[in-house]
């Protein structure tokens, strides 16, 4: 890429607006419709994000787990409440800190989330597969830099 490529600030900063504008009407069509076809009960965004952070990190604590996702411990407390009430979380004694908990996925929990990103995938596979190859090719292009955008987005410093 040129200097004379480089987007100027305006144009960067409407790319910025399109993209997320884009990805977050991308993301909510994709929720609506797998909600519909697995007849879930809605998860609350932290709460999906929760669950998944309890899947990748089992025996994580209350404490770790709101700090892991930027959140108040009383906040990820209650959401933490929910998730046990549906059977999707259980939280047992720590080990190491009698006084602590820690936090286990149900296999009802695990069965939800894998459910989820089955549907997820094969309605994306359904999707690609009306696509043409030069518009395939371009999203498997852009692929590592929305990755990269993703990692900067979360090590932003001001964030």
């Amino acid at each position: 890429m040129t200097a004379a490529d480089t987007p100027s600030p305006t144009g960067r900063l409407r790319l910025a607006g399109d993209l997320a504008s884009s990805l977050a009407g991308l993301h909510r069509t994709v929720r609506r419709r797998v909600r519909s076809q697995l007849h879930f009960e809605p998860l609350a965004g932290a709460q999906g994000e929760l669950l998944r952070l309890v899947i990748e990190q089992p025996g994580i604590s209350v404490t770790a787990a709101a700090r892991e996702l930027h959140l108040a411990g009383n906040s990820v407390s209650t959401q933490v409440q929910h998730l046990i009430k549906l059977g999707y979380l259980d939280r047992e004694t720590s080990p190491t800190d009698r006084r602590g908990a820690v936090l286990r996925a149900t296999e009802a929990g695990r069965e939800r989330l894998e459910r989820w990103a089955d549907e997820r995938a094969e309605l994306f596979a359904r999707q690609l597969g009306r696509l043409s190859a030069q518009d395939v090719a371009a999203l498997e292009a852009a692929l590592p830099v929305l990755r990269a955008l993703t990692d900067a987005i979360g090590d932003d410093a001001q964030g």
